[in-house]
This record gives C-alpha cells, structure tokens and sequence, in this order.
C-alpha cells in the first residue's frame, strides 16, 4: 500500500486500488508519503523500495 498522507499519533493512510485506510506505522521508522508498506491487519509491518512494491504490484494485478 502506498502512503498517501502522514497523520499525528504514528498514524497514516495508505491506498491501494482506489482504497483508502488508516494504519498504524509504530513499528517503521522514518515513514513518509509515497512510501510503500506491507500492511497487515491495520499495522504497517515493513516498508518496501519503491522497485520492489511496483513489481509486486504488478504480479499481483496481472492475478486478479
């Protein structure tokens, strides 16, 4: 999920597919809009380089 705005209270939002929901980022350091996350039950878990989301991305569209 890409970050799409930076919240107070280690929150963001995050989009993906025209979505929009709001995360905790506690456990990622340094967290910044157009960032990539992998998202797990509302809690960002680790941040992605932008290379490696889009090709994940990718995949995962071609599947759906």
């Amino acid at each position: 999920m890409r970050v799409v705005e930076i919240l107070e209270s280690d929150e963001a939002i995050v989009e993906i597919s025209g979505t929009r929901i709001r995360v905790r980022t506690d456990f990622i350091e340094d967290v910044r809009k157009g960032d990539y996350l992998i998202v797990h039950t509302g809690i960002a878990i680790q941040k992605l380089d932008k290379s490696e989301a889009e090709s994940i991305l990718d995949v995962w569209r071609r599947e759906i």
